[in-house]
């Protein structure tokens, strides 16, 4: 999506309290206090979240917020460049080869990058919402906490992720819906990967389909985000069918807890990382079938739909996977909540004595966003697993 820069931040006193401290609530942050606004973030988690998720490409909306933030804009440090998009046939010759150069960054590195920027004062840790309240005579939006603290500004985002509470507040009925399969997903050093899977696949975007499977892999940066070669990670992403018995089963981790959608690295079950292994052994063309047995911890995700009717109510709003959650085969998640702030702060800094006026303007523009990506998603996913 294209956005006109934002005007020049003036004098304000306006609080926004942004609840949910993961990539959507920085990119919210950071661009609302580019225009002037006083932010608090409130992330439920007690503990930095920069160990979580994989790789990301790399978008011009994601892009343009490190530049209006005026953070550093090299793009060899930001992430890791492909050169070929490379498709493996199941019996693992090359189906095709075309030149398509693009940037692949990881969730960890976006994440310590904007947190670093927004800074730890305004940052706020193991803060769980409980709920909300708006007092329209005074335009002022409260948010109470499960620690019995409460917090009251002139505005509220909710950034929280799939399982959005400030969404659930205000549209209890919208929920996301299990798309009927799931994504495996794992890391290994750029310095371990096989030799003939490097061969086949270092540098290049790469993937291979076969019916009820799609698998992707490429590089990203490595511990510490690290962009230099040889200390890289590679990270696929395999796509496969599950049933929602399946499903149940895969989410409960190896503690016995039940995840609900998705199980972080380290916790998937035994079990299933076996199963993940032998059924790699069997579908998988050679190079991607030996990445991923050479992954010790891989783990997983549920891959759902939504798309909300609604990203607005008074002086609240919802964005990134708390509005709606395209599918990955868009790879727009990252770079819808960035276009979703970006449009943000242009909204409210046109506007700047009008908040709810310029909120009701910025929604139904972004719940078309997510309606169109939530189609492309499907039509694509669609294909991908259940009608070849």
């Amino acid at each position: 999506m294209k956005h006109t820069p934002a005007v020049s931040p003036r004098s304000s006193e306006r609080r926004a309290l942004v609840i949910g401290g993961s990539l959507g609530g920085l990119f919210a942050a950071t661009m609302l206090r580019s225009i002037g606004w006083d932010v608090d973030v409130f992330e439920r988690s007690p503990g930095d979240l920069d160990s979580r998720g994989g790789g990301i490409v790399l978008q011009p909306d994601v892009i343009e917020i490190f530049r209006r933030v005026a953070m550093p804009l090299d793009q060899k440090h930001l992430g890791v460049r492909s050169a070929y998009r490379t498709v493996l046939r199941p019996d693992g010759s090359i189906q095709s080869k075309q030149f398509a150069p693009q940037l692949q960054t990881s969730w960890s590195l976006l994440y310590t990058s904007l947190k670093a920027a927004f800074g730890a004062p305004h940052y706020h840790q193991g803060k769980t919402l409980e709920r909300i309240e708006q007092d329209k005579k005074t335009g002022s939006v409260t948010a109470f906490f499960f620690d019995g603290s409460r917090v009251t500004g002139d505005m509220l985002i909710g950034a929280d992720g799939g399982n959005s509470t400030v969404r659930s507040e205000l549209w209890p009925d919208l929920k996301p819906t299990y798309a009927g399969y799931i994504a495996w997903r794992g890391l290994i050093a750029e310095q371990d990967m096989p030799p003939f899977s490097h061969e086949m696949l270092h540098g290049d975007f790469g993937f291979a389909n076969s019916r009820g499977s799609h698998i992707l892999g490429y590089l990203v940066p490595g511990t510490g985000n690290d962009t230099r070669d040889g200390h890289r990670f590679y990270n696929w992403v395999w796509y496969r069918v599950a049933s929602e018995e399946q499903l149940a089963s895969i989410m409960t981790d190896r503690c016995g807890k039940q995840r609900g959608y998705a199980v972080p690295e380290g916790w998937l079950d035994p079990m299933w990382i076996n199963h993940v292994h032998r059924e790699a052994a069997v579908i998988l063309p050679r190079a991607f079938r030996e990445i991923v047995e050479a992954t010790r911890q891989p783990y997983v995700q549920a891959i759902r739909d939504l798309a909300s009717d609604h990203m607005v109510a008074g002086r609240i709003a919802i964005l990134g996977d708390a509005a709606s959650i395209p599918r990955p085969h868009t790879a727009a998640s990252t770079s819808k909540a960035a276009a979703n702030a970006l449009a943000l702060a242009d909204a409210l800094a046109a506007t700047p004595d009008d908040v709810e006026g310029a909120l009701a303007r910025w929604e139904l523009p972004q719940v078309n966003y997510g309606k169109y990506l939530e189609h492309q998603g499907q039509n694509a996913g669609d294909h991908l697993l259940f009608r070849r």
